[in-house]
């Protein structure tokens, strides 16, 4: 599955096109591995994805070509969310 769309299918971003342009901006990885809207998303792989100066990394579980709102989050695991250190240093 794409990534843009199991961004969105996810839940993880509301838009696709918003998911779209968050990979362009080199803000998500796979596997640690900078991400295109287009890189292929499968069972067992690790996302992280930078929000502002939050970063959220969670684990693939369950690829679906449609889901309900209630059954989104059972396609993802959180494995961790963390301030992004580079950002946090100006904060203080």
């Amino acid at each position: 599955m794409r990534l843009d769309k199991f961004l969105k299918l996810s839940r993880l971003i509301k838009r696709r096109t918003v998911a779209k342009d968050v990979s362009e901006q080199g803000r998500v990885w796979i596997n640690g591995r900078e991400a295109k809207p287009s890189s292929t998303v499968k069972v067992g792989d690790e996302l992280t994805i930078q929000f502002g100066q939050k970063l959220v990394t969670v684990r693939v579980e369950l690829l679906s070509e449609s889901t309900r709102k209630e059954d989104a989050a059972k396609m993802y695991t959180l494995l961790k969310e963390e301030m992004n250190k580079r950002d946090s240093d100006f904060l203080l």
